[in-house]
């Protein structure tokens, strides 16, 4: 009989599986940098890709970055990131980036460490020949996205599963896309994935733990609901899009 650990390995690699093949996110000879922040999304994923580069075609090769920040107080464990990656093959470079948080601005500090993390992450991609930015984001992110840009923007819209660049040679993918956050949670938690060292400051307070709760309740009332608002994501476009809006320029 199989374990639980087991069972939800075979669920969340068949579940990535789908996503890679139902979103088209591989190609031959893609270098897929994996944005590796230390979190249990970030390490599944990893985990999860680096399954999949064992296997032949179509063949890809797999790299992971850690971005440090210097002005915001959380960290990770670096050796234990180190010591992950090389369980599963995969190398890990660390880059370090900053922002000034002296200047006022009506952007909160969490999305200025945001956009420097993410513009660090890109130049890397870039400098190194690096064609794929795979990202840990699951279905329950995708969904508060869609649930906070309607809110509080007045848009339909989210991350995509895939979001390739026109602005520069990049595509971003999301492979824990179908993927439940609880799954996740649960399967981190039995293979001993480590928490990092300090959590971010910002986290707790934020529109999207507010909307986290919102959803509990929305799937308490339907449990449905998630494959509800996936749908109407994929109906309209936007799970797969086109962005000309990023670039490294401030």
């Amino acid at each position: 009989m199989r374990t639980r650990k087991q069972i939800l390995n075979h669920l969340l690699y068949k579940q990535f599986q789908k996503a890679l093949t139902d979103y088209s996110m591989l190609a031959d000879g893609d270098r897929i940098l994996v944005g590796l922040s230390g979190g249990k999304d970030s390490l599944c994923l990893l985990e999860m890709l680096a399954r999949r580069q064992r296997i032949f075609k179509p063949q890809i090769e797999v790299e992971a970055v850690h971005v440090r920040m210097k002005n915001i107080h959380y960290e990770s464990d670096t050796s234990y990131l180190e010591r992950f990656a090389n369980e599963h093959g995969v190398r890990l470079h660390f880059i370090t980036t900053e922002f000034d948080d002296t200047n006022k601005t009506d952007k909160p500090a969490c999305f200025l460490c945001s956009w420097h993390r993410r513009k660090a992450l890109f130049r890397f991609a870039q400098d190194f020949n690096f064609n794929k930015i795979a990202l840990g984001h699951h279905m329950d992110d995708i969904i508060h996205t869609a649930m906070l840009n309607q809110f509080f923007q007045g848009s339909f819209s989210t991350m995509p599963a895939v979001m390739q660049m026109t602005k520069m040679p990049l595509t971003i993918i999301r492979p824990l896309c179908l993927v439940k956050e609880s799954d996740i949670k649960e399967y981190a938690y039995l293979c001993s994935y480590e928490k990092q060292l300090k959590n971010c400051p910002y986290e707790k307070v934020s529109n999207r733990t507010d909307m986290r709760r919102v959803f509990e309740e929305i799937e308490r009332i339907n449990p449905e609901a998630r494959y509800s608002i996936w749908h109407a994501l994929e109906k309209e476009g936007k799970i797969v899009c086109k962005s000309n809006t990023y670039s490294l320029a401030k």
